[in-house]
């Protein structure tokens, strides 16, 4: 019995100075959540705004994708440094590294993909490809119906419409620029090219 109530006393020992530990890692961890959750949503908020101003129209995409990103950026570092709060670094340190080769190796997968969307931004700011325009690319011939972050969508003379993907479209093009933006000279006097 007194084996049994020694046991007991122990644990019981034990269980309070972890308690002694734990709770103010936990209360520091819990304010570090609330000052990262308003200070996040700070900067989110500064970041739309500033994008917001940059992309607007049928560029909303490219800031919908740069919020995004940033807002994934900025929460896994909150996630890590919330562990080390806690006093879990070596967890915060090990899936770190774990998810910097798993973002690798999906990167490495989806590189096509990757690849259109990169392409669709710069297409996207191209002050030369907007929707209108007629343009010449990969052997298709006609306007712009639609540029997205992974494909662009051109009518042909033909009726049909074509879609190709950014990274196809992006290395060379050519296109007619319109009479009005041109400074009146004709579509076919103001043809360019692509760098």
């Amino acid at each position: 019995m007194t084996r049994i109530s020694s046991l007991a006393a122990r644990s019981l020992a034990n269980f309070v100075e972890g308690l002694v530990v734990a709770v103010p890692r936990l209360l520091s961890g819990l304010i570090f959540l609330a000052l990262a959750y308003a200070t996040v949503r700070v900067v989110l908020a500064l970041v739309r705004r500033s994008i917001g101003r940059l992309y607007v129209g049928d560029r909303e995409l490219v800031g919908d994708l740069i919020v995004t990103l940033v807002s994934i950026f900025l929460w896994f570092g909150v996630a890590l440094t919330f562990l080390k709060v806690l006093g879990m670094g070596d967890i915060a340190a090990s899936l770190g590294t774990a998810v910097g080769f798993i973002a690798l190796g999906v990167s490495y997968a989806l590189s096509e993909m990757i690849e259109d969307t990169v392409a669709g931004v710069y297409l996207l700011r191209d002050p030369d490809f907007n929707v209108g325009y007629r343009v010449e690319a990969k052997g298709v011939t006609g306007t712009v119906a639609a540029i997205e972050l992974r494909k662009t969508r051109i009518d042909t003379d033909a009726g049909d419409r074509i879609v190709v993907a950014n990274r196809e479209i992006e290395p060379r093009w050519t296109h007619d620029v319109p009479a009005e933006a041109g400074d009146g000279a004709t579509g076919d006097d103001a043809a360019s090219t692509a760098d």
